[in-house]
């Protein structure tokens, strides 16, 4: 005679899911608990409207996979979030089913039918990235004189060396530069990954200045904000837009570039690769952990040399199409 399962209520499970298995044996990074969280916020609020029940008195069969696809369907539809941002909410869902199948295998037939469902496809569009002349307008445009200038230019700076995410760049600390010797930078990326980053002479000039000026002790941002705390990712992004724009007066072709802090991240990498550096080291410079990531990079330059190659062929030459005559095909050629 086997014996049964104990049933474990939908808070429980949550609540084990988080403390557990995430924090406790998987022992993931704050920053992904608290993504992880904004799911499962998002989700629960939407099945209490949907179900006329509390977060508390959920059970673990009412995530079926009709409430599933709607959630996933009002986040694209309702919340406008890109098809990236409502697949990484699913994967969290996905993380905690797969969790829950083992302390509830009375529900599997209901988890099965949600990991059921697919993730969404989208188009990966090519990567964006500044030219040598536009980065270096942009890290010649903040005012140097003042406070916030100066901080900006040495910001960029270390922003277009280092590769860096802006969660990386604004997470620094002043103990992490060491400028005696072989200057580098400790960077602290995802997944409590810390890489170093060797530091260009210009770079270092630039931080000394910077340092002179700010007097940060070593447990200080090495860019803060005005209250002296660590400046937010939507700061840096009004910083340099503010940067973009002045630099626009150099090159004026950076009036219609939409240029982000992660447009930075990509000129590094573009720039290290054509100047011929290793593949390999371009990902250890970025803290890619796949290196299929920062194949990207390769891919979005052949794809420039294949656009000048059919720009610059004979204006002559005709461009013929193989045209089916049977209907069938025809159709099929219309798909």
């Amino acid at each position: 005679m086997t014996t049964p399962y104990p049933k474990t209520t939908f808070p429980t499970l949550l609540q084990q899911f988080f403390l557990e298995r995430l924090i406790q044996q998987r022992n993931v990074s704050p920053q992904t608990v608290a993504a992880y969280r904004d799911s499962f916020c998002l989700l629960l609020r939407f099945a209490q409207r949907r179900l006329g029940k509390a977060p508390e008195q959920l059970v673990l069969s009412d995530l079926d996979a009709p409430l599933m696809l709607a959630f996933l369907n009002y986040l694209e539809k309702e919340r406008h979030n890109k098809v990236r941002s409502r697949n990484a909410r699913f994967t969290a869902i996905r993380s905690f089913l797969h969790f829950a199948a083992f302390r509830e295998p009375t529900a599997l037939p209901v988890i099965q039918r949600v990991l059921a469902i697919p993730m969404k496809r989208f188009d990966k569009p090519l990567l964006g990235f500044l030219s040598r002349s536009e980065m270096q307008a942009i890290l010649d445009a903040p005012d140097a004189t003042t406070w916030c200038g100066h901080r900006d230019r040495a910001m960029f700076t270390v922003f277009y060396n280092t590769g860096g995410r802006v969660s990386e760049i604004t997470g620094l600390k002043v103990a992490d530069v060491v400028m005696d010797g072989c200057a580098a930078v400790r960077i602290h990326g995802k997944g409590r990954k810390e890489r170093r980053v060797p530091l260009w002479r210009t770079t270092v000039t630039e931080i000394r200045r910077w340092l002179v000026r700010t007097h940060g002790g070593p447990d200080q941002p090495l860019f803060p904000g005005w209250s002296g705390t660590r400046m937010s990712r939507p700061a840096v992004t009004a910083r340099l837009q503010l940067a973009v724009q002045h630099a626009a007066t150099v090159c004026p072709q950076l009036a219609h570039r939409e240029v982000s802090p992660h447009s930075i991240r990509h000129s590094t990498a573009m720039h290290m690769l054509q100047a011929g550096v290793d593949i390999t080291l371009i990902a250890l410079w970025l803290g890619h952990e796949n290196l299929a990531t920062t194949h990207t990079y390769v891919e979005a330059d052949l794809a420039m040399k294949e656009k000048a190659l059919n720009a610059i062929q004979p204006p002559q030459t005709k461009q013929t199409r193989y045209q089916p005559k049977d209907r069938v095909l025809r159709f099929l050629e219309t798909l």
